[in-house]
């Protein structure tokens, strides 16, 4: 085993300092927006694809309800939104990722950040958003919409609607999630499939994300009645702060010792 030298140590110290001026730029770019949509979709959506015309109508629409629009900065669905944005006025958002096959931003953006860590990133998309739009797409888009599904399921933040748009593309795995995820293993709750909504109307989409923030009734969970007021206290990165599992007093039976 190679043992750690003591550069080795400064240079991951070092790296603190990356990852807080990550924050920190996307903190003072986004900070004076007050509400926003984000859009995820595939890179590979091409500019004659039904859903990139229809990612384009729903940037457009979104600005037209005043909401700023953030996707992941780059090609297909991402510029779609982007450039319907741009074109009617609004707040477009970039937020770039810095990878080995190289992301070229797309030119529909009025504030445009790069990071080179997924994590910060991910915590922009969360934070500033009234709602996710997810239109079809690949690994990316998944783990996008199923980290959405965690942080509402476990209460870590405040429900916000999550909108699904293409039957077509999205009913397979919604039907994988229903009959194996839930009927057959149990892994998940009837009520988690009321977490999200799918739909093909960017028009509906974008009028269940307004009524939600208009009339502050999320689609997701509500904490119980006896939870901790510090527990569902929000945090300034757009989740809550939790209780600590070490002070909770409930610990899981220990597993017996093997006998020497």
């Amino acid at each position: 085993m190679m043992m750690e030298t003591e550069s080795d140590l400064s240079r991951e110290s070092w790296r603190l300092f990356r990852i807080l001026s990550e924050f920190v730029d996307g903190f003072e770019t986004l900070s004076d927006i007050n509400s926003a949509v984000t859009v995820f979709g595939s890179a590979r959506t091409k500019t004659d694809d039904p859903y990139y015309n229809l990612a384009v109508d729903c940037g457009r629409k979104l600005v037209l309800k005043d909401y700023a629009v953030i996707t992941g900065g780059g090609p297909g669905i991402m510029e779609a939104a982007n450039k319907g944005a741009f074109e009617a006025g609004g707040i477009s958002v970039g937020l770039n990722i810095s990878l080995p096959t190289e992301q070229a931003p797309n030119p529909y953006q009025t504030r445009e950040l790069t990071f080179r860590y997924f994590f910060a990133r991910k915590v922009m998309f969360v934070k500033y958003a009234s709602g996710f739009i997810c239109f079809p797409g690949g690994f990316g888009t998944m783990d996008e919409f199923f980290e959405s599904m965690t942080l509402i399921q476990t209460l870590k933040t405040a429900p916000f609607p999550v909108i699904l748009i293409g039957k077509d593309f999205w009913g397979g795995l919604l039907s994988w999630i229903k009959q194996t995820m839930l009927e057959k293993y149990h892994y998940v709750s009837p009520e988690d499939m009321d977490l999200f909504r799918l739909t093909d109307s960017v028009d509906e989409a974008i009028q269940i994300i307004h009524e939600c923030t208009i009339n502050q009734t999320p689609l997701g969970p509500q904490p119980p009645a006896d939870m901790p007021a510090h527990a569902i206290k929000p945090t300034a990165e757009g989740t809550r702060y939790g209780i600590d599992p070490r002070f909770t007093g409930q610990r899981l039976p220990q597993p017996p010792r093997e006998k020497k």
